[in-house]
């Protein structure tokens, strides 16, 4: 069976999404990084399947660094999520919460492994990473593993950005009894408009540097002060930066996410909607080990993730899927070091592995051939050399040759 292309495959030699521009160009006080300046990057290899599809990843940096001649400085920090509980009694440690922020003084990124228990809070809350960006494209995803209908798919790439500092995972909470002995669970959250305001501020920026739509997800007579409060900063934000505003409830943005997903362009959360709404929309791209993000600071400042968890069943096994680290890497790269060309290769790359045949066993189909964590990471990382270099016979990036030899049936 002959694997379907990946879509808009009609693209000039070397051109993946439509993006051009930096995502993090939205934020009030982006820091652009210096030309010629070594590329700091800190390592959280994380738990579960973590080092294994972080080690991917860097496998694939590596080989681009060569490549392009990039000069990096890559250093390792310790123990996140359920391992760091077991051994300081905190999912993050004030050690790995120092190595973050030495790392990000330095103008370089985080790329994170997966911790379990409340460690992405609170080092979200810590380092106030404020603005979370999950891309939902289509392009890097792989719409014949999606139970949805390839025309519903066709033209899908959208933002989802998520509030992270206030809502349902922050705020105070804790148990007691009532007045009969009952046990009672209680969870207080607020939002602060300045915060609030800064997150769709930052949101409309971007739907300003895309098609001007922004959508913020609300509960209207659910939350009704939450969502007061947000409706009146969504519209100073959308007059401010000339965007077109709709406000949108959560359950039906649920519903039209997955039945009418190329609506949308720009989608704004807060922060436990976005979460749901940043798993779901996994279900447009083939897997969750498609699914990736990054996390912002209003200078910058960037930590990347996958937006699956640590798979603690999958660990050692070589099977989880690498390219949601990849593609977090990618971002890191274009956002938090303006390498465009390079980030652009790595997703080429994944593209092409795709397009000759490798996949992992969440998004195996028919006539694929079924390769592990390592070996996916292995080609990725020398098809994005090989597009890096110069070509003889192309002034792009070149078309993927050949197909990776299919398993027998």
């Amino acid at each position: 069976m002959k694997l379907p292309a990946p879509p808009n495959d009609h693209r000039p030699p070397g051109v993946g999404p439509r993006q051009r521009s930096s995502w993090s160009a939205c934020l009030p006080a982006k820091q652009r990084p210096q030309p010629g300046e070594a590329l700091v990057v800190g390592v959280l290899p994380g738990e579960g399947v973590g080092p294994e599809v972080v080690g991917a990843a860097l496998e694939v940096l590596g080989r681009v660094a060569d490549a392009a001649g990039l000069d990096t400085e890559i250093a390792f920090g310790g123990a996140i999520g359920r391992e760091a509980e077991r051994a300081c009694g905190q999912p993050l440690s004030d050690e790995v919460l120092t190595f973050c922020e030495d790392i990000l003084a330095r103008g370089g990124a985080i790329v994170n492994g997966p911790g379990g228990g409340r460690y992405v809070y609170d080092l979200r809350h810590r380092l106030d990473l404020f603005l979370k960006i999950s891309p939902l494209q289509v392009e890097n995803g792989l719409p014949d593993a999606s139970p949805i209908r390839p025309e519903t798919l066709q033209g899908v790439d959208l933002l989802l950005t998520r509030e992270n500092t206030g809502g349902a995972y922050q705020g105070v909470w804790g148990e007691g009894r009532d007045a009969a002995g009952q046990r009672r669970a209680e969870h207080r959250i607020s939002y602060l408009e300045p915060h609030v305001q800064r997150f769709l501020d930052a949101s409309a920026r971007l739907a300003c540097s895309r098609r001007g739509e922004l959508s913020v997800v609300w509960k209207e007579a659910g939350v009704p002060s939450i969502s007061q409060l947000w409706q009146a900063c969504a519209e100073r934000a959308a007059q401010a930066h000339g965007v077109r505003l709709r406000m949108v409830d959560v359950d039906l943005m649920a519903y039209r996410l997955i039945r009418e997903p190329a609506a949308f362009d720009v989608v704004a959360a807060p922060n436990l909607f976005g979460d749901v709404l940043a798993d779901l929309g996994a279900v447009l791209l083939g897997s969750r080990g498609l699914s990736y993000s990054g996390n912002f600071g209003e200078r910058g400042e960037g930590v990347y993730q996958t937006n699956h968890g640590a798979a603690y069943d999958l660990a050692g096994s070589d099977r989880a899927n690498p390219a949601a680290q990849i593609l977090a890497l990618a971002m890191m790269l274009r956002e938090s070091f303006g390498r465009m060309r390079e980030a652009r290769a790595v997703e080429e790359a994944l593209r092409s592995v795709w397009c000759a045949g490798g996949r992992t066993a969440d998004v195996h189909v028919s006539g694929a051939k079924l390769v592990g964590t390592r070996e996916m990471g292995r080609l990725v990382a020398e098809r994005a050399a090989s597009l890096l270099r110069p070509s003889p016979h192309a002034a792009g990036v070149p078309e993927p040759r050949g197909r990776l030899e299919s398993n027998p049936a």
